[in-house]
C-alpha cells in the first residue's frame, strides 16, 4: 500500500513540474478544465426542477 502511494505521489510530483516548465500544456490543461466545468454547469442548470 505504501508503495502504491509512494508512486502515485512520484507520478504527481513530475506531472506538477512538467505543468511549471511548460507553459502551452499549462495553458492546454487550464482550458480544458474551464471547458469541463461549462458543461457540468450547463448539466446541472438544465437537470433542476
Amino acid at each position: 500500500m505504501i508503495r502504491k502511494n509512494t508512486l502515485l505521489g512520484v507520478a504527481v510530483g513530475l506531472g506538477a513540474a512538467y505543468l511549471l516548465r511548460n507553459k502551452d500544456s499549462r495553458s492546454k490543461l487550464m482550458s480544458q478544465i474551464q471547458s469541463m466545468g461549462r458543461k457540468e454547469d450547463k448539466i446541472s442548470n438544465s437537470t433542476v426542477i
